[in-house]
């Protein structure tokens, strides 16, 4: 499984260096630079296919997918209130470690991908239920001892600022269909290939410098998002209720400005 996700995480530094319909080098090419064999490599390859990243082409090879549409719904101009979603909310603590960001988590954080960042792995439960896998990567510099006990225990974006001095204020989060690997689904305690959300967030503080990438899975069959629309004023404008956010964890950005979300907009993520 490890040399499977190495040789994912090689394909999709790949695509995004690539442009969409470019060609990905061949199954052997691949595999002699990478020392691996052509069913590991297959597996990897058939992961990002059905996840709309990579394209087949009966023999021609493999090429980069066409770009995905993008459907705002709303105008950024508009200011964004993520909904609520309804459920008892945990966390259970599967990896934590410091590692080097390596090239595509770098880009993302804006480091070196020499520099350390904290690598974190929690599956999150709702209910006690399996409902989630969060891989959170966090800039090292940031948060001299943060402690395994701060991610399981009460809200993470709190501890930041009351024990870091790190104030996040926007989150741009994307949402998109996938399915769920062999070991994702032992996690989750469902079928292999079972559809999931793929949610990807980019934390950023005050001065807009990033703090946080988070990517999560998140049950397909436990899941659904539901947009909400204004259509005119709102007579009164209700008040928030606690609960959680769809790839954020309950009480995160609870005194943010403002949450975007890249791709769908204003999103609801509940339990079923």
């Amino acid at each position: 499984m490890l040399k499977r996700e190495r040789v994912r995480d090689h394909l999709l530094q790949l695509v995004e260096s690539q442009h969409p319909g470019d060609p990905i080098p061949s199954e052997r090419a691949l595999c002699a630079d990478l020392g691996v064999s052509r069913p590991t490599l297959r597996a990897a390859v058939d992961e990002l296919v059905a996840a709309g990243v990579l394209v087949r082409e009966h023999g021609r090879g493999m090429f980069v997918a066409p770009e995905k549409i993008t459907q705002e719904l709303i105008s950024p101009a508009h200011g964004l209130k993520v909904p609520r979603a309804g459920g008892a909310w945990s966390s259970r603590l599967l990896e934590f470690t410091t590692i080097q960001a390596g090239a595509r988590v770098g880009r993302k954080l804006r480091l070196s991908p020499a520099a350390r960042i904290v690598y974190v792995a929690r599956l999150r439960l709702v209910d006690g239920a399996p409902m989630a896998i969060e891989h959170l990567h966090i800039r090292a510099d940031l948060v001299p001892g943060l402690s395994a006990q701060e991610l399981e225990n009460g809200d993470l974006y709190e501890h930041l600022s009351k024990h870091h001095n790190v104030h996040v204020r926007e989150a741009i989060q994307t949402i998109e269909p996938t399915v769920v690997t062999r070991a994702e689904a032992e996690v989750l305690d469902v079928p292999e290939l079972s559809p999931a959300l793929l949610v990807e967030r980019l934390t950023s503080d005050h001065s807009g410098c990033p703090v946080e990438y988070v990517h999560s899975l998140y049950r397909g069959d436990r899941y659904r998002i539901v947009s909400r629309l204004t259509l005119g004023p709102a007579a009164t404008a209700p008040e928030p209720q606690p609960s959680h956010h769809p790839g954020i964890p309950p009480g995160d950005f609870a005194h943010r400005d403002t949450v975007a979300s890249s791709t769908h907009g204003d999103v609801q993520a509940m339990s079923t």
